[in-house]
Order: C-alpha cells, then sequence, then structure tokens
C-alpha cells in the first residue's frame, strides 16, 4: 500500500478546499489531521466535527499552526493561501511529500522541487470561524506531477490521493500526467477573475453583467493569455474550452456577448478568495502570486491591465480602504489609451 495510507496526513489550511479534502479523505479512512492559524476554528472543528454543506459531518483531529510540528517524512497536503507558504516551508523536512493545492505561482514553492501538485476547478467555500464548507460550484480536481522524473513512490502517493478523492463523491478527480499546464490555465483565469471581483466586491459572477466589469474581465483575460502565449507556456483545458478557443472567442465582442452564458452560471454566486482579505482590510493578498507572476513572466511584453490592478490592489490593501464598485471606473480611466477596445 502507498504511503498515503499509512501514515498521517497533515492539511494545512482549513479553508474551503482544505476542509472539502480533509472532509473525503476522512471518510476513506485516511488517517487526517487539519491545521489552521485560526484558534476559534480549531476549537469548534473539536466540539461540532468538520461539516460539508448536505452531505454530513467528520470528526477530524484539529490543531494550531503554533502547535503543529511536522514529524520527519510527513506527508502534507498544502492548501493555505501563497503568503503564508514561506512560514510553513521553514517547518517543512526535507524528506517531507509535499502536495500543494493552491493557486497562484509562489517562487519559494517552486524551488521546493515537489513531485505533484492538484489544481481544482470546483469552488468551495468555507465559514471564516467554523470548518463548515459548502461547493458552491461543481467542478475537477486534478492531480498529476509537476516535474518530468518522478518515483515510483511518488507516483503511487499520488495516485492513491487521487483515487481516495474520487470515492468520496464530492468532486470528480482527473489524474493528469502534467500538473503545469492546468496550473497556467487556473492562473489566466484567477488572475482575471479575483482582484476585479475582490476590489469591487461583488461576487464572481456580476463581472459578466456589469457592462464595465465585464469589458474589463475579457481584457484581462486576453491579455493573461497573451502573456502565457507570448512566454510559450503550455496550457490546458479547464471548463468547456480550451484557452485558445477561449481567446478566438474574446477577439469578437459579439461573439463573446453570447457565450457569456456558458461561463455565468458558473460564476454567479461565487466569490474569489482573495476577496476576504480585501474586505476585512488586511495587508496580505495573493496579487503577487496572481497578477505579479505575469507581470514578470512578460518582461518586456506589454501587460498593462495586470500593472493597473496590480498597482491597485497593492494601494488598498496597503492602506486597508474597502472595496467599492468605484474602483472599476479607477482602474478603466487610468488604463493607457486604446487598452481597452
Amino acid at each position: 500500500m502507498p504511503d498515503l495510507y499509512h501514515k498521517p496526513i497533515y492539511i494545512l489550511g482549513a479553508g474551503g478546499i482544505g476542509t472539502v479534502v480533509a472532509w473525503s479523505l476522512s471518510r476513506k479512512g485516511y488517517s487526517v489531521i487539519l491545521v489552521d492559524r485560526n484558534s476559534t476554528k480549531v476549537a469548534e472543528g473539536m466540539k461540532n466535527g468538520v461539516k460539508v454543506d448536505n452531505h454530513g459531518t467528520q470528526w477530524i483531529p484539529l490543531i494550531t499552526f503554533d502547535a503543529w510540528d511536522p514529524p520527519m517524512e510527513s506527508i502534507v497536503l498544502l492548501c493555505t493561501k501563497t503568503y503564508d507558504n514561506s512560514a510553513i516551508l521553514a517547518r517543512l523536512p526535507d524528506n517531507t511529500f509535499l502536495i500543494p493545492i493552491q493557486n497562484g505561482f509562489d517562487l519559494e514553492l517552486e524551488r521546493r522541487d515537489h513531485a505533484g501538485e492538484c489544481i481544482a476547478s470546483f469552488v468551495s467555500e468555507c465559514q471564516r470561524d467554523r470548518p463548515v464548507t459548502r461547493i458552491s460550484r461543481p467542478g475537477k480536481l486534478y492531480v498529476g506531477q509537476r516535474r518530468s522524473i518522478i518515483t515510483h513512490d511518488e507516483r503511487n502517493n499520488l495516485e492513491s490521493l487521487a483515487a481516495a478523492l474520487n470515492e468520496a463523491g464530492l468532486f470528480t478527480v482527473e489524474m493528469v500526467q502534467d500538473i503545469r499546464p492546468y496550473k497556467a490555465t487556473k492562473l489566466m483565469y484567477n488572475a482575471a477573475i479575483s482582484p476585479l471581483a475582490a476590489i469591487a466586491g461583488v461576487d464572481n459572477g456580476e463581472l459578466l453583467t456589469n457592462q464595465l466589469a465585464k469589458k474589463l474581465f475579457f481584457g484581462l483575460l486576453s491579455e493573461n493569455y497573451a502573456i502565457l502565449h507570448h512566454a510559450k507556456i503550455p496550457l490546458a483545458r479547464i471548463g468547456p474550452f480550451h484557452p485558445d478557443c477561449v481567446s478566438l472567442i474574446l477577439r469578437y465582442p459579439a461573439l463573446a456577448t453570447f457565450f457569456t452564458i456558458f461561463f455565468l452560471s458558473s460564476l454567479r454566486g461565487t466569490y474569489c478568495s482573495m476577496a476576504p482579505d480585501i474586505a476585512i482590510g488586511s495587508h496580505r493578498t495573493e496579487i503577487e502570486a496572481y497578477n505579479g507572476y505575469l507581470i514578470r513572466l512578460a518582461g518586456d511584453f506589454p501587460c498593462p491591465l495586470n500593472r493597473a490592478v496590480l498597482a491597485l490592489i497593492e494601494k488598498v490593501s496597503q492602506e486597508g480602504l474597502q472595496p467599492q464598485r468605484e474602483y472599476l471606473h479607477y482602474l478603466a480611466e487610468n488604463l493607457p489609451a486604446g487598452v481597452l477596445q
């Protein structure tokens, strides 16, 4: 049997993804320990269990990050936001079997050269102070290797994880040969959705019903695709269309408006993970791991929308300002002429 079944699995981050993954693995008989910074959420989970709406409760041990002491040869699923990675990676022994389930690109994590990663296309929204979550948008969890050569044991662990999560039945799991094209495609979407929805304080669906928001959203999608294509980053299909097809659709405004119907149902009623950070006046967001990464990847390639979004999110978060729709007008008015067609 793979090590994954015989050793405790530490899941770092009792948010939407961490909670639903912990629930699923516990249901299939794996030994799971949830770790989170929020002591209130930890206490609630120990008292009332970990819950997924309409699917019941699993009794899973929870500990605070301060109390977590990872053993040698541990198995860790990293489900935190990228800005917490540094403190976590500093604690991990070198022989930890690490599987990130994150969005965005963190350079420190990339240097670790772990065997595999997961990318989620479903949305799971967890309550702030309780390990209680609901899946607000169905989708898949993609599981795959992130380097060309992995060992037999590493492959077995990834396959074991994929099988257990798939059997739990909360979402579909797809095992892929190379996770990197899926991660790049998810970034293309997240770096368009998250900053706009978070800065305006709206749900993701409003990006397709508000005319200015839609223009900015489509503009960012096109720019993100152009950056990744220019950098020769392979992309994979997540959702109904491959990114190449999405880029083609966006070149024709009437066609893009027609295809809005395919995207609206999957975005309406969902919120981006960056929104809570801005809403509470946090000085930390994942903007550097999203749009900041794309800007660095672009180099001299033009990316005015990404630069404008990055600057605005940094200003709002550093000054502790509240989200508001007016920021969409601020963005549009401060872009170079001709950027928004």
